[in-house]
């Protein structure tokens, strides 16, 4: 379980499921260790040209299933991920800037467990994703 605002160990979320942590896979973990931002894989191929574009998105992947990674549909339909620096917690997107945001609402989740009475079946998971315009590019826009 991590704690609230602390950067997940990704090599260990890979070796505690049983995952092989070979040379180029390790180069992509430390890569995306020092993201403070949202990333796309094709970014990430861009900034490792000598990694293999598979490689990076296997790890990509695993990350994800390892719940250490988010994995965001953008309005436009491409994925866009950042590191989970929560442990369940729900997205806001930046449009202008394409600033990932992480949040936890009270609210949100007594929501959902309002609706489980209204709808047939169990609810297993949710995702919520907000998007925004964000404090720094509403600032620009008033200077």
């Amino acid at each position: 379980m991590m704690a609230q605002g602390v950067r997940p160990d990704l090599l260990a979320a890979l070796e505690d499921r049983g995952h092989r942590l070979t040379s180029p896979r390790r180069r992509v973990i430390d890569h995306l260790s020092e993201k403070l931002e949202g990333f796309s894989a094709e970014q990430v191929h861009e900034e490792l040209p000598d990694v293999g574009r598979a490689t990076i998105y296997r790890t990509i992947k695993l990350l994800v299933e390892a719940g250490v990674v988010c994995k965001l549909a953008l309005p436009n339909g491409s994925p866009k991920y950042s590191l989970a620096r929560f442990e369940h917690h729900h997205h806001t997107f930046c449009i202008r800037c394409g600033n990932v945001g992480e949040f936890r609402a009270a609210t949100i989740e007594r929501i959902i467990r309002a609706l489980g009475t209204d709808i047939p079946g169990e609810i297993l998971g949710h995702r919520i994703e907000f998007y925004i315009c964000c404090e720094q590019c509403l600032e620009r826009e008033e200077a």
